[in-house]
């Protein structure tokens, strides 16, 4: 079955840097665009970046352009966020997402929390 492991949340200064995981498994993971998605308490989900299948185009939100970084590394069936200056708006969970067969598939989320 499809599963999305996220990891590498934590509570980081703002202006600090962390690298979010998504380890996948339970589909063909080199064919599937992946998306990162953050909520913050009382606010809607909102998509942050995605990247598609081979990692050749990307997409950012407004929000973080020019700080974060969505990559992915196939063979390894993993895909990245990297988030450098980071402010106290940053602070959500976030969840990775993929579209299989129709249905979405999210992640369990992991806190990222941007606190001085």
């Amino acid at each position: 079955q499809v599963q999305l492991v996220e990891s590498g949340g934590g509570l980081v200064q703002p202006g600090g840097s962390l690298r979010l995981s998504c380890a996948a498994s339970g589909f063909t993971f080199r064919n599937a665009d992946m998306s990162w998605y953050r909520q913050a308490p009382g606010k809607e989900r909102e998509l942050v970046a995605v990247i598609t299948s081979l990692g050749r185009s990307t997409n950012y939100a407004d929000s973080v352009k020019g700080r974060f970084t969505i990559s992915r590394d196939n063979p390894k069936n993993t895909v990245y966020l990297q988030m450098n200056s980071l402010k106290p708006e940053d602070t959500a969970v976030y969840y990775c997402k993929t579209i299989q067969w129709g249905k979405a598939y999210w992640g369990q989320g992991t806190q990222v929390t941007v606190s001085s």
